[in-house]
């Protein structure tokens, strides 16, 4: 019942992919696990070395035969070409971007047999998107975690879905069981990708307190970090206008409430958030997290995720079909 178009298109079991993240959650371990379970996996591309990214997906490859992407913004491959170059050289199946207009990207993706996926936040970038020659387009709505926009996945969905197709959408935000994934199809999309569950996943790449601090949160206390834009410059040259969403710390909840003082120390503040990226203690400061929190339960292993969102999945198309077949309206 869920095997999707896209699922023929990538070559997976199941139409779920586990999110980039860029560095915070998504290594090889965890994409991997993802992939062994059917589903695709994704190493995030972002802030990584080149020699790193090369060993990451090295490893990767010797832990899984089956299909996975690597994923990087579009304001990373501005500053870091030669993470493309490694992605293509080490013969990634699958590449994604996020944050900002693909320009010849899917191009040279095709030239170097892999297939192209690119998130979008509004329906007038998945246009440009699917105008670029991308093989998928995923409608990211602002419930996710980490950088998004402002228009909701309930909304964004099926206009993206009509506008493109007969292109493979994919919905993200808000989406971590298999009654949202059960949603996402109902919209049109043909799968799910997914971030927040996932990174409460053993195999994240995060700390424990971080994946603790999901489970035990309210959809309320993730939110929009507007601060941010306070402190780092909004990168041009085709980028996407996006905010990040995380959980509220005593860092977010402080310079929320100072935004001038923060525009005035920025320096600093970039060198502490840039230090916590680096020493792998970014819970501390702004812990990219979506509004699925709210429906996280528990930390539990990959495979274990990705089986339960296909089944409840099923058991919720399943469910409606019957209830409205024996109840007609």
């Amino acid at each position: 019942m869920l095997r999707t178009p896209f699922c023929e298109l990538v070559g997976v079991e199941h139409p779920i992919v586990q999110a980039g993240m860029g560095p915070f959650g998504s290594g090889s371990e965890l994409a991997a696990a993802v992939s062994n379970a059917g589903a695709l996996g994704t190493l995030g591309g972002v802030v990584r070395p080149a020699e790193d990214l090369r060993q990451q997906l090295a490893l990767l490859r010797s832990m899984t035969d089956r299909p996975f992407a690597v994923n990087f913004t579009q304001p990373w491959l501005q500053q870091h070409p030669e993470s493309f170059e490694i992605a293509l050289e080490l013969h990634s199946p699958v590449i994604s971007l996020a944050l900002g207009e693909p320009g010849d990207l899917p191009a040279r993706a095709h030239a170097g047999d892999a297939l192209f996926i690119q998130q979008v936040h509004t329906v007038e970038q998945a246009i440009l998107a699917a105008d670029s020659g991308v093989d998928v387009i995923i409608a990211q709505g602002s419930e996710a975690g980490g950088f998004g926009g402002r228009i909701s996945t309930l909304a964004l969905v099926p206009q993206v879905v009509d506008a493109v197709s007969p292109l493979p959408v994919l919905a993200a935000g808000g989406i971590a069981d298999g009654r949202g994934l059960a949603a996402a199809l109902v919209l049109g999309a043909q799968g799910a990708n997914i971030g927040t569950r996932f990174v409460a996943a053993e195999e994240a790449s995060v700390s424990d307190t971080w994946k603790r601090a999901i489970v035990a949160a309210a959809s309320q206390d993730a939110v929009k970090v507007e601060v941010w834009d306070d402190i780092f410059d909004k990168p041009g040259n085709g980028a996407f206008d996006v905010v990040p969403r995380a959980l509220e710390t005593p860092f977010v909840e402080h310079w929320q409430g100072q935004r001038r003082v923060a525009a005035a120390e920025r320096s600093r503040l970039q060198g502490e958030i840039m230090a916590a990226i680096q020493q792998q203690n970014m819970e501390r400061f702004v812990p990219f997290t979506g509004q699925s929190a709210g429906l996280i339960a528990d930390i539990r292993p990959a495979r274990d995720i990705v089986l339960s969102l296909v089944e409840e999945a099923t058991a919720a198309l399943q469910g409606t079909s019957r209830r409205y077949d024996e109840k007609p309206l």
